[in-house]
């Protein structure tokens, strides 16, 4: 994992991020645990509440489990289905992305293209 300290994204978001774009490549899955946040906020030199903040916000969109004592373990599985909940959250969650970008001159078609190559970038990463 990379974290860059000068970007505009705040950095548990970019941990956040990383963390979920790994499960859709398949380098973490179902069952695996996630370092310590002691350990992951040395590796990356980052403070340890960032990576509390990470894992949080994780655990909140039901991606991973914190358990005292034992870590914080992998919970979603990319290749079920979906909940109806989660999809309604998820729209939400969405809503505002795409309205910003409608509002800046994007067009549904130039919309599905980012989409598009967002998902590409994050296969091939």
């Amino acid at each position: 994992m990379f974290i860059d300290p000068n970007s505009d994204v705040p950095l548990y978001v970019q941990l956040r991020t990383q963390i979920m774009e790994a499960i859709v490549r398949g380098d973490l899955s179902l069952g695996d645990t996630l370092p310590s946040v002691r350990a992951l906020a040395g590796d990356l030199s980052v403070n340890m509440h960032t990576v509390n903040k990470s894992y949080h916000e994780l655990e909140s969109k039901g991606i991973i489990e914190i358990v005292p004592k034992k870590g914080a373990m992998i919970t979603v599985n990319k290749d079920k289905q979906i909940t109806n909940n989660r999809l309604s959250a998820l729209s939400t969650e969405f809503k505002p992305v795409v309205v910003e970008a409608m509002a800046n001159g994007m067009n549904e078609e130039q919309l599905h293209e980012l989409i598009t190559t967002v998902i590409k970038n994050i296969k091939e990463a």
